[in-house]
């Protein structure tokens, strides 16, 4: 890491102000090159966390005013030396500044490189990094909450509890191997049982809460689907607040998947409105009713649309069939027609109806709270640890696994070295989910997906 960073810090748009971070040994040495105080001082003399104003100057003459942040090492977000120079947030402007910048000797940032040098740093592990970018992308008052405590170490300081009694276990087992002729009077059966054992179900209650927190985090993926003309973009336009979907009489408009991520209260949903299900000699009409069952069969959450004013058809039936063990809800529209469709039927086959015309506007809310019921968020709590993605679930996941089976082991009388081998095993997935045994590959694949400013 000798070599200095910069980059934009700031969204790709005009606005207020934009701001070039600069990192490492000669950050404050680089930017002090570009900015002239207006009392005529040095960067190199300012302490840390203090402020100047001045302007950006390149090839010997003004670009705009700016003010100058001074960040020391290691009191900085990498760890390093770091300065930011806030210009007026012109896209030009900002653009020229990163350039005298880069001309004054700093490279290019890589994406998320400095959330990675906090990481190597040890400003943070891998989990905090990790909920930067969730909290980044962050569309919801609860994910936002989430995402913030995980920053704060929440998730990192349930699994170091872990790991510390785990790590207890496998120095009192290696002294016990290394040393049978020895006494070691805390390595009785039970206490060793009952830590192992502890650490696998804390390990799976973090796993049972890995759905509903990437539901509220990552958002919840959701497929409208019905038969021709039961309404469903006409829910898609009333969900998303506009014209998403093409409404018309005509069976078959919708033909591909429509999609857009929307917001209810404190709930994002990642809505596909679907093709309508029936048969059809039209090839492309034929494959976009393949399409919405393939999304049906993929969606964390299914809005099975039903018209209360027609009878029920075969595919109505499909679709009562399909929905069978997954999280779904009928919306019965058009109530404020005659009622021709067997809703009793309909009822008894989902956890949950609803029923809405829905060309009115004023059904968002019953809707919102069913989903938050089906999904099984109503009561979420944004302070307890989740896990953020599959990277993380799949360590805990396997590090539970090989607690159960260590403490399986013991149960049945194996030796005390086959239930070494486990728990270390165990401590080895813990310590690459927190970053402290990651490898490089890994390390990179995470904050390549980072935006370049962070």
């Amino acid at each position: 890491m000798e070599k200095t960073i910069a980059a934009i810090a700031t969204g790709n748009a005009a606005g207020g102000i934009g701001v070039i971070r600069i990192s490492g040994e000669n950050a404050i040495e680089i930017a002090d090159q570009v900015f002239n105080a207006a009392d005529g001082s040095s960067l190199l003399n300012l302490e840390g966390y203090r402020a100047k104003f001045g302007n950006i100057v390149s090839d010997g003459r003004m670009l705009d005013n700016a003010v100058a942040l001074v960040f020391r090492a290691p009191k900085s977000y990498t760890g390093e030396n770091v300065c930011e120079l806030s210009v007026h947030g012109g896209l030009f402007i900002v653009e020229k500044t990163l350039e005298a910048v880069f001309k004054a000797g700093a490279e290019p940032a890589e994406p998320g490189e400095f959330t990675k040098r906090a990481f190597l740093n040890g400003k943070m592990d891998l989990t905090q990094a990790e909920s930067v970018a969730d909290l980044i992308s962050a569309q919801g008052e609860m994910a936002m909450q989430a995402s913030f405590n995980a920053l704060q170490g929440s998730l990192s300081n349930i699994i170091n509890g872990i790991l510390e009694a785990l790590m207890d276990c496998s120095a009192n087992l290696a002294a016990w191997v290394d040393y049978p002729d020895e006494e070691i009077p805390d390595l009785d059966d039970k206490t060793l049982g009952d830590t192992i054992i502890k650490a696998a179900r804390d390990l799976k209650e973090l796993l049972v809460n890995y759905d509903n927190g990437q539901a509220m985090v990552q958002g919840i993926d959701t497929a409208i689907v019905g038969r021709p003309n039961v309404g469903k973009s006409t829910l898609m336009n009333l969900l998303a607040g506009k014209d998403k979907s093409i409404v018309t009489n005509i069976e078959g408009t919708t033909r591909d998947i429509v999609e857009e991520s929307v917001r209810l209260g404190n709930v994002v949903l990642r809505l596909s409105d679907t093709a309508g299900l029936r048969q059809s000699t039209d090839i492309v009409e034929r494959i976009g009713v393949e399409r919405a069952y393939a999304k049906l069969d993929d969606a964390m959450l299914v809005l099975a649309v039903f018209d209360s004013n027609r009878t029920l058809n075969k595919q109505d039936m499909k679709l009562i069939e399909h929905c069978k063990g997954k999280k779904a809800i009928a919306v019965i529209n058009k109530v404020d027609l005659t009622q021709r469709a067997d809703l009793d039927l309909i009822t008894s086959a989902f956890e949950k109806c609803i029923f809405i015309s829905a060309k009115k506007a004023d059904n968002t809310k019953e809707i919102e709270e069913a989903i938050k019921e089906v999904i099984g968020v109503s009561d979420f709590d944004t302070s307890v640890p989740i896990l953020a993605n599959q990277r993380q679930k799949v360590c805990c996941t396997n590090a539970m696994n090989y607690c159960f089976e260590a403490h399986s082991c013991l149960i049945a009388g194996l030796t005390r070295d086959a239930v070494n081998v486990l728990v270390d095993s165990a401590v080895d997935e813990l310590l690459s989910l927190t970053g402290k045994k990651a490898n490089i590959e890994i390390v990179n694949n995470i904050f390549s997906k980072f935006c370049v400013g962070k």
